[in-house]
């Protein structure tokens, strides 16, 4: 054999060594990896595979209401595993779990059977408690082949209250509803830990509302109420109350109409409280003034250009109306009338201005548009319709929005529902951007209207119930038809009952908003949303210190006696109506055997003729308000 034949030998063994050492280290790198995976899998305490792949930090943060009290909070939570090959006696073991994972032994036995897998997880998202009776077990040796895979949850102290605004997470730890879904990603733990998520929500006001709403919706045996409260000024929604609503402690109790978040994402034709709306728009374009005659015999009738007879009803035979009136009586023919008398392309512009047919930009996940068509697909119908809150649907949201710009003399203000975000090191601070404010109405537009809704709580206004004696209130309500899925008509048993109030009126920093969808019995917004607006009101102005007219204000810690404020007897003189209220002036301007003049809005500053004056029949007394 020569020297070369040597060579090519050695160097053929030699590549038969690398190779086995090749294939060795391979099958200790596969066997590595198996293992370890079969170490996350099984072992007690660690992490699941999936999000071991994931790679996701432990941990969530808090969600908490303006004033920092915790809606949503982390807490330690376990998986309960179950790994075949050790359990001794299923049968037992069985008997043994039931007990503590709410569960029957049949049906863990029957789980441990009819697996497929070696593996299975026998209980997901088990409480702190429950986990540490089972490690208790483990660790005595008498649950064989159970294990705890330890994760973090989920809990909700104030369970059912403003729910649906702070949304739930799924068993993955996922966003996947309200406030939850919407930050997922800031509310999840980073390098740095999570940050805390600050809502505009006051608890306070939220527990009045949700207390309220309930009442409603059980008297009127409602299929839903929404009841809303924001603060015009910033924009705060201050309360968000969407009845039923569900426990995110415990999500399998609810359905999805539970887990809605209906003011921002269910849109709904508004009814008759659009035509503050509709009509502010009208006067405010200079194509009606406030003495404007528009005149009702029970409906509203017109011929199209294509001689088709166009009818619109009303609810009364109101004669003639002004601009205040169709407030007042909610006159839908007056509201029809004045609609012929505006371009409808700048019509559609002022609805738009007003944030109708967008997302108000809330921060509600969801959000709806709403319904409003371009102007080129409107019929000769539309414009009328819409200015008496038909043919256009609205989110409770966008009403709010729509309505800041009337109690802030013309002025929009976009609402939100996250205040600021601060992050885990305390010291970061993101507050939440909203739009800038931007003016929709001239002030002097803002102030008729809600002088107009003023009288609306008078003794001829549609909402008489809601008015306060010492507290003006700007008030529209509204009931609409609700389209019949099946008929694609308007129902002739569904119903919407609305109401909006503005407090106080002549400088609002309140707005409260209630629906009741579908009450059986009485479906008049006068009737049955006007009440709960003023038992509403009554409770807030209170807790929020809003002033209360002339009655004078106490901090105190115990109980004071207030006078009642003496009401100006009616004898032979003329009274001295000196420092009242308007709306405590309301009861004497319907009597016909008395002519007062009220000149301006807030509480008498000046009166003609002066106190003591001899009151003859045709003596006219005027009352200089401010």
């Amino acid at each position: 054999m020569t020297e070369d034949s040597y060579n090519n030998a050695d160097l053929k063994i030699a590549g038969k060594k690398r190779f086995i050492i090749f294939a060795i280290c391979l099958g200790l790198a596969a066997l590595g990896v198996i293992s370890r995976y079969a170490y996350l899998m099984l072992a007690p305490g660690l992490q699941s595979p999936a999000s071991a792949r994931q790679g996701r930090p432990a941990g969530r943060g808090p969600i908490l209401d303006r004033n920092g009290r915790p809606l949503a909070l982390e807490t330690r939570l376990g998986n309960i595993t179950l790994w075949l090959p050790d359990i001794g006696d299923p049968e037992a073991l069985s008997l043994e779990l039931a007990p503590f994972l709410d569960m029957s032994s049949d049906e863990i036995l029957n789980r441990i059977e009819n697996s497929q897998t070696n593996f299975l997880y026998l209980r997901r998202q088990v409480n702190e408690s429950t986990v540490r009776l089972i490690e208790a077990g483990i660790s005595e040796g008498r649950l064989r082949g159970v294990g705890v895979e330890h994760i973090a949850g989920r809990i909700y102290p104030e369970r059912n209250l403003a729910s649906q605004v702070v949304g739930y997470v799924g068993i993955d730890g996922d966003g996947l509803g309200g406030i939850e879904n919407a930050l997922d990603s800031e509310l999840r733990a980073d390098r740095d830990g999570a940050s805390q998520v600050y809502l505009t929500i006051d608890i306070n006001v939220q527990h009045i509302l949700e207390n309220i709403a309930s009442q409603v919706l059980r008297e009127n045996n409602a299929e839903a109420v929404i009841f809303m409260a924001m603060d015009p000024r910033t924009g705060d929604i201050l309360g968000s109350a969407s009845l039923p609503g569900y426990d995110p402690n415990n999500l399998a109790g609810s359905d999805a109409n539970s887990r809605m978040d209906r003011p921002a994402i269910w849109a709904y034709e508004p009814g008759s409280v659009f035509k503050i709306f509709s009509m502010a728009a009208l006067m405010d374009s200079g194509a009606i003034t406030g003495n404007t005659l528009f005149y009702c015999n029970g409906h509203y009738e017109r011929l199209t250009a294509g001689g088709r007879r166009e009818v619109i009803n009303c609810l009364g035979h109101h004669g003639w109306v002004t601009a205040r009136d169709v407030i007042i009586h909610s006159c839908n023919a007056g509201a029809a009338y004045a609609s012929d008398m505006l371009d409808t392309r700048l019509f559609n512009d002022y609805l738009r201005a007003m944030g109708f047919g967008a997302r108000t930009g809330a921060g509600n996940p969801g959000e709806t548009a709403g319904y409003l068509r371009l102007p080129e697909r409107w019929t000769e119908r539309s414009q009328p319709t819409i200015a008496m809150g038909q043919e256009i649907a609205v989110s409770a949201l966008q009403m709010l929005q729509a309505a800041s710009a009337i109690a802030n003399d013309g002025v929009l203000v976009q609402p939100r529902i996250v205040s600021h975000i601060v992050s885990s090191d305390g010291r970061t601070v993101t507050n939440m951007d909203t739009a800038a404010p931007r003016r929709i109405f001239s002030p002097e537009t803002a102030r008729d209207m809600r002088s107009y809704m003023i009288d609306v709580t008078s003794d001829v206004g549609t909402a008489w119930r809601a008015n306060m004696a010492d507290l003006s209130l700007a008030v529209k309500t509204g009931t609409s038809q609700m389209i019949d899925p099946a008929t694609g008509r308007y129902s002739d048993t569904d119903f919407i009952a609305s109401i909006i109030a503005l407090l106080p009126a002549e400088n609002p920093s309140l707005i409260l908003y209630l629906a009741i969808v579908k009450p059986r019995g009485e479906i008049l917004a006068g009737r049955i949303a006007a009440p709960p607006i003023r038992e509403a009101a009554e409770t807030l102005i209170n807790y929020l210190g809003i002033p209360r007219g002339r009655n004078p204000q106490f901090v105190h810690t115990g109980a004071i006696s207030i006078p009642a404020i003496p009401y100006p007897a009616l004898n032979e003189t003329v009274p001295d109506f000196t420092g009242l209220a308007k709306s405590l002036l309301q009861p004497l301007l319907g009597r016909g055997d008395l002519a007062i003049q009220v000149i301006g809005d807030g509480w008498v500053v000046r009166q003609s003729p002066p106190p003591g004056t001899p009151l003859l029949r045709d003596t006219v007394i005027v009352l200089e308000l401010e």
